[in-house]
């Protein structure tokens, strides 16, 4: 694992001042869109992933924008159909914000790249809720350990992360 940490610190850990989706500013940011359009890093991390996958598991759902290309390539390496989760519901056509294998009456995970305050997966998991179907776990590629995890264990979910903060920095 330290060898994939190395390889996403080198490939996607920027420093200067960035302001993170929970409005908090950071001297580090993960731009994960470096990891995600890396084919052979992806699939690396797609691979480590698999293994964290609870038991039973269905369906694979992506949350928009980042966890669409994880949750796809997770998708071809475990033969799981994936299900992608908008912000918000399109507009036309189905109007739905869920797209992809039915997610009613599944044991599903919630996929995201890079969890922060673990606000795009609260505002996920409500729309869910509302729509009767539960996620069993959230896993993500990066933990940046700044409060999501509790936050998410607040709302009755736990996350499961590939890598944390502290595991990138430290590799070397």
């Amino acid at each position: 694992m330290s060898n994939l940490a190395c390889q996403i610190k080198k490939s996607a850990r920027l420093s200067g001042q960035f302001t993170l989706r929970s409005g908090k500013v950071s001297d580090t940011y993960f731009d994960k869109y470096q990891f995600e359009s890396d084919p052979t890093l992806l699939l690396e991390i797609a691979k480590s992933l698999a293994a964290l996958l609870p038991e039973g598991i269905e369906v694979l759902a992506g949350l928009e924008m980042g966890g669409i290309p994880v949750v796809t390539v997770l998708s071809q390496v475990t033969g799981l159909p994936a299900t992608f989760i908008r912000k918000e519901a399109k507009e036309y056509g189905t109007c739905r914000y869920a797209e992809g294998a039915s997610l009613a009456g599944k044991k599903f995970v919630l996929i995201e790249d890079v969890v922060s305050s673990g606000g795009a997966i609260i505002d996920a998991l409500a729309k869910l809720r509302e729509d009767g179907v539960e996620p069993v776990a959230a896993l993500c590629v990066i933990d940046r350990e700044t409060g999501g995890k509790e936050k998410l264990a607040e709302v009755g979910l736990s996350l499961i992360s590939l890598l944390t903060f502290s595991e990138i920095e430290n590799s070397i």
